[in-house]
């Protein structure tokens, strides 16, 4: 794999995690009180990310920072940005009347103050295995401008037992390239089939529909022209307090609009995450199986 590019990669850690019932991002799951993101940032380094950028809520900065600066010192360059409400909202928009953050393109949005260079994000509360740190590195490393990355996930392993999950369901071009992304906010397991539960009544989804679990490669040209389809929708949605402005619906833009492709890349093998309380054991033994099989030390930071 070459070397030849600084890669970044982008941690988006400021979600409320309403549904989990605690702040996720930072909950023990690994034998020593590894977080998910601890399993992430080990596979991103081997992969050859050198530089990690966190985006976080500002009340749980100090505790990232106590919690991953001596992890991760020596082994990559860290930066921490806050995703607060008014970042990138015009002026006549301010003071901003919500609670909730803009969504995960405006999270990623806050990383341009410190990133200039190719960069992959991820959600911190989801496991996405090696494969998928190693392919976005493999794409970074050689993408042209105007080219942009997915891992394509299939939608039969990346749901929960425990409630409906939020997908973004790719529509696919026979290359392999991402036409649209649809989100559908509450997909279920139901009778043996998976049904997204719409306004318009149930549909099917078929298990092996490839989706975005965020696991995107970036070049950094997206972040103005994310940042002009940012201000466009605070001022579509500025009295919608619960309006998300989501990576996915911003790239479907991006691409409807002319402006880049899309690879939909290899990489999506392993994902398990924690949208539930009661998740949360089935994922600790996930990752102590593959402790078992050999994929992590024990000790992750030793």
């Amino acid at each position: 794999m070459s070397q030849s590019k600084k890669l970044s990669l982008l941690v988006m850690a400021a979600g409320m995690g309403s549904r989990y019932g605690g702040i996720k991002q930072i909950d023990g799951f690994g034998p020593n009180g590894e977080t998910i993101m601890d399993y992430s940032l080990f596979d991103a380094i081997r992969a050859g990310f050198t530089k990690i950028v966190f985006v976080v809520r500002e009340e749980i900065l100090e505790t990232v920072k106590e919690m991953f600066l001596p992890r991760l010192e020596g082994k990559a360059e860290v930066h921490f940005v806050i995703q607060s409400l008014d970042k990138f909202v015009p002026n006549e928009h301010l003071p901003v009347n919500r609670q909730k953050p803009w969504g995960t393109t405006h999270a990623m949005l806050c990383g341009k103050e410190v990133i200039n260079e190719p960069f992959a994000v991820i959600n911190a509360d989801d496991f996405y295995g090696r494969a998928s740190f190693e392919s976005l590195a493999n794409f970074l490393n050689s993408a042209q401008p105007g080219n942009q990355a997915m891992v394509g996930y299939t939608l039969k392993d990346v749901l929960s037992e425990y409630g409906s999950v939020s997908r973004g369901v790719a529509n696919q071009a026979s290359d392999g390239m991402l036409i649209s992304l649809s989100e559908l906010t509450k997909i279920v397991k139901e009778n043996g089939k998976i049904i997204s539960k719409e306004e318009a009544g149930d549909r099917e989804l078929a298990p092996d529909l490839k989706v975005s679990m965020n696991s995107w490669g970036f070049l950094p040209e997206v972040f103005d022209l994310s940042e002009k389809m940012f201000v466009e929708f605070v001022n579509n949605n500025k009295e919608n307090p619960k309006a998300e402005f989501y990576i996915a619906l911003m790239v479907t833009e991006l691409i409807r609009l002319g402006l880049g492709k899309v690879h939909i890349i290899p990489g999506g093998t392993t994902w398990f995450g924690v949208t539930y309380q009661q998740d949360k054991d089935e994922v600790s033994g996930k990752i102590r199986t593959l402790i078992e099989q050999g994929v992590y030390p024990e000790k992750l930071w030793k």
